[in-house]
């Protein structure tokens, strides 16, 4: 499985949600979803800034991914925003490839 990171802001129907629900509620929510989507939730954290709740999961893949973005933003209470996280084993990967490229204008 792949791994991912999931920033979440809510909607002011949102925190008005999470002020109604309680923030372990919300939790449990995200847990479900994530396993409804074949994956499981690393760490589920409330945040402050431009973040309300940063979340890690193990997802099976990018359709899995983007469709748990594409559910939770739907709802309307939440925007949400999905990184693929890479280890450190795949960079070393990566480096050992060296694919032909030209910068522009060179």
């Amino acid at each position: 499985m792949a791994k991912y990171l999931v920033n979440v802001s809510y909607t002011l129907e949102g925190v008005r949600g999470v002020a109604k629900e309680g923030g372990s509620a919300r939790r449990e929510v995200a847990s479900a979803l994530i396993a409804a989507a074949g994956g499981t939730m690393e760490s589920f954290h409330f945040a402050f800034g431009s973040d309300d709740v940063i979340v890690i999961a193990d997802l099976p893949d990018n359709v899995a991914a983007t469709a748990l973005a594409l559910t939770v933003s739907a709802s309307g209470g939440a925007h949400t925003s999905v990184t693929p996280l890479i280890t450190p084993e795949e960079v070393d990967e990566a480096v050992k490839m060296h694919p032909n490229y030209r910068a522009p204008g060179a």
